[in-house]
């Protein structure tokens, strides 16, 4: 346990800055979900609405260093791969 007054303000920060971190982290797990599963059963319009939500979630939380940038890259690369196979499914 800290023992001095700064230690025990930090102590606080750190708890606060988890819960905040953790709810991000878990929306973001939520909306790739939304993502895949819109692209097993959905419409196309549907998937690319859940993407851009994915997305958008996605570069706040690289931007606030949640995750890793290349992390928040990567995510989007894969989730856009699924949106381009299922766009391009219907046309061929």
């Amino acid at each position: 346990m800290p023992h001095t007054k700064s230690a025990k303000k930090r102590l606080r920060q750190n708890e606060v800055r988890r819960l905040r971190n953790r709810a991000m982290k878990s929306q973001i797990k939520t909306q790739i979900k939304k993502v895949q599963t819109a692209a097993q059963g959905g419409t196309a319009e549907d998937l690319q609405k859940q993407y851009n939500l994915a997305a958008k979630k996605l570069d706040h939380a690289a931007a606030k260093r949640v995750i890793h940038p290349n992390l928040a890259a990567r995510k989007k690369s894969q989730l856009a791969r699924l949106l381009n196979q299922k766009k391009a499914a219907p046309q061929a």
